[in-house]
C-alpha cells in the first residue's frame, strides 16, 4: 500500500518546488489569482492575502506548502493510483503534475499506467496539459522522473520577488537558493 509518509520526502518536495518557484509574499498568478509560497491560493484553505506586502519567512512558506502536499495533493495522488504501488520518483512526478493541474483523478495517463501501458502513458503525459506550450518542459521532466527515475532538482529553488504595483512575480530579479536544509526543517516541523 502507498504511504504518504514514506513517499513524500524532502527530495520529492524539492523536485516540485524546483518546478513551482517560491514567492514569499502575496502575488497575482498567471490567472490573476492571489497566490503565495509554492503556488498556494485561498482555495487550499490557507488564507494568503495576509502575505500581501507582508513577506513570510522561507520556513513558513515551506511548512504550509509541505502541509498541503501531505494533507491534500499527496493523498489525492495516492487515491488516483489505487493499488498501483508508487516509487518515490513516480510519486514525486505525479505530485508535481497534480499540484500544477489538479487533474490527477481525471487524466488518462494515470489509467494507462495502472493498465501497464507505460509507453502510451508517457506519451500522453508529455503531450497534454501543456498550457499552450508553456508547460512542455515541465511535463517532459515529470515524464522523465515517472518513467525513467531522472531527478532534475539539485535542491536549489528559484525565489522570486514581487513587482509592485502589478503584484506579478519578478523572474528577472529571481535568485536560485539551496533549500535542502530549509525543506528538511519543514518536514521536521510536522
Amino acid at each position: 500500500m502507498n504511504d504518504i509518509n514514506a513517499l513524500l520526502t524532502p527530495r520529492a518536495a524539492l523536485e516540485l518546488a524546483d518546478k513551482e518557484a517560491l514567492v514569499l509574499e502575496w502575488y497575482l498568478d498567471s490567472e490573476n489569482v492571489g497566490t503565495w509560497a509554492l503556488g498556494v491560493t485561498d482555495a487550499s484553505g490557507h488564507k494568503v492575502l495576509r502575505y500581501k506586502d507582508n513577506p513570510s519567512t522561507i520556513e513558513r512558506a515551506l511548512e504550509v506548502s509541505v502541509w498541503l502536499m501531505r494533507t491534500k495533493y499527496g493523498p489525492e495522488v495516492i487515491d488516483a493510483f489505487g493499488a498501483y504501488r508508487l516509487s518515490e520518483a513516480e510519486f514525486a512526478a505525479a505530485l508535481s503534475f497534480h499540484y500544477n493541474t489538479g487533474r490527477i483523478g481525471s487524466t488518462d495517463w494515470v489509467d494507462l499506467v495502472k493498465e501497464g501501458a507505460m509507453v502510451q502513458a508517457r506519451r500522453f503525459l508529455e503531450t497534454h496539459y501543456l498550457n499552450g506550450g508553456d508547460l512542455k518542459s515541465r511535463r517532459k521532466d515529470e515524464a522523465a522522473l515517472f518513467f525513467g527515475r531522472v531527478w532534475k532538482s539539485d535542491g536549489h529553488v528559484t525565489i522570486c520577488p514581487v513587482n509592485k504595483p502589478s503584484y506579478k512575480p519578478s523572474f528577472a530579479r529571481a535568485r536560485r537558493v539551496d533549500l535542502r536544509d530549509d525543506m528538511a526543517k519543514a518536514f521536521a516541523a510536522r
